[in-house]
């Protein structure tokens, strides 16, 4: 029987732009949630999990009002990290970024998303719809990790608020990339979170 991972990012978080660690849905990141959460009501989910950060856990109770039979348990896997850190071959534009981080940044989330592959893509033995309420920086991971892409690549690989990216594995056969950051469920002006603004 099929595995089918559903990876959303969290709604876009009030005053983010000030440089805020963690804090409230805005109310077009609220609006998001709602709008994921009907594009999600088909699904018949068999389990659910949240980064326990504010903006991901009011993304996960908005989605619940929504779809009453899910419950969403909170995981520190989850959480928002960075998985890894420069490779030789990493471009120079990113060196700004990962000049901001130290090296006990990239030690604590490489081993947390060790964990989270463990944990969240281990095969399993029965048909499984599973949601996962996260960060851009956890999703990225996953694509990459599906991909067989090298370490750095995450940092190439953006996500926007309640975007959804979904990995599907079939018997004997490794997960594949389903859809990556599928935004039709968001009208134009709801679309925030990526580097650049998205037009379409």
């Amino acid at each position: 029987m099929p595995q089918y991972l559903y990876l959303v990012r969290h709604g876009e978080q009030m005053d983010a732009e000030h440089g805020m660690q963690d804090g409230p849905l805005s109310p077009r990141g609220k609006r998001q949630a709602q709008l994921i959460a009907e594009r999600l009501g088909g699904v018949p989910f068999t389990g659910a999990w949240h980064s326990p950060l504010q903006r991901a856990e009011e993304t996960a109770a908005i989605i619940a009002e929504r779809l009453p039979s899910l419950t969403s348990q909170p995981s520190p896997l989850l959480m928002d990290c960075i998985p890894s850190g420069r490779a030789p071959e990493t471009p120079s534009a990113y060196d700004p970024f990962f000049g901001s981080v130290t090296e006990e940044d990239i030690d604590a989330g490489r081993a947390q998303m060790e964990d989270a592959v463990a944990e969240f893509l281990q095969p399993r033995r029965t048909d499984r719809h599973d949601l996962l309420i996260t960060h851009n920086f956890v999703i990225a991971w996953f694509v990459r990790e599906v991909l067989g892409a090298p370490d750095w690549r995450w940092v190439g690989i953006n996500q926007a608020h309640c975007g959804l990216t979904v990995l599907q594995q079939k018997p004997g056969r490794p997960w594949t990339l389903v859809t990556h950051n599928d935004l039709g469920h968001l009208p134009v002006e709801l679309r925030t979170g990526l580097p650049e603004t998205l037009m379409f």
